[in-house]
């Protein structure tokens, strides 16, 4: 392969890189518990999408970036389950500030897998509990194409055991602007009972990202791709 030939693929290659776009955690800590905070009381919110419950939290796609998105990961647990006890998602992406007023871009219902297990969601005084294996719940859907913006993913899952399911708020215990509704109520921020804070819910979306290329970018690739041709004509004519 000549020098430009090798230039070109190097840079139409460089604009797409595989794996996590976000990640909206940590779920666990370095011990793989996601303990009650303190003056907290609330140990999973419902988002059992079977009765119509739902959590949602947002992420931005940067300028210059365009995502083509090819699965979402969320995380949860059945109480005394013991297993991945999954089997389904109902998702949606929604574009704009406000979840209830903004743009549909996708929604779907898809079956799951099991991404493994996080770790166990515990209160204080008893970290050792192991009755809420919190698990990461991928769900494979038809790529979409998500261009620079704010967007909100809103999720609920179903589970065949008689707990839940639950969602854990993020290890970190920090406050944020995740939202629920039930019972096709809209959306409002999602508080903890006891402490009255608001909290962050992990999730990640997963696919791959594409840096849009720059005017100069664009005439680089087609100059390349130019001159790529005429060395392979001249290359004919020997």
């Amino acid at each position: 392969m000549n020098k430009i030939a090798f230039a070109v693929l190097a840079l139409v290659a460089g604009v797409a890189n595989a794996g996590v776009l976000y990640n909206n955690g940590p779920v666990v800590d370095g011990d793989g518990k996601s303990i009650l905070a303190p003056d907290a009381s609330t140990i999973g919110f419902g988002n059992q999408s079977a009765v119509g419950n739902f959590v949602a939290d947002d992420f931005n796609v940067t300028a210059g970036k365009s995502w083509n998105v090819s699965s979402l990961s969320f995380y949860g647990y059945q109480t005394n389950a013991g297993q991945f006890s999954f089997t389904s998602a109902t998702w949606s992406i929604v574009s704009g500030d406000d979840v209830n007023n903004g743009t549909v871009v996708a929604s779907g219902t898809d079956a799951v897998t099991n991404g493994g297990l996080a770790g166990y969601r515990v209160t204080g005084s008893t970290v050792d509990n192991k009755q809420r294996g919190i698990y990461q719940i991928d769900a494979d859907i038809s790529d979409i194409t998500l261009g620079a913006g704010h967007y909100w993913l809103t999720w609920g899952v179903t589970g065949t055991a008689a707990s839940g399911p639950w969602q854990p708020p993020t290890s970190d215990g920090r406050e944020g602007n995740a939202l629920q509704a039930g019972g096709g109520d809209p959306f409002a921020t999602l508080v903890d009972d006891g402490s009255g804070l608001s909290v962050e819910l992990p999730f990640a979306v997963n696919g791959t990202i594409a840096a849009v290329p720059e005017p100069e970018t664009y005439a680089m690739l087609l100059g390349g791709l130019g001159l790529i041709g005429l060395a392979r004509r001249r290359a004919r004519r020997g």
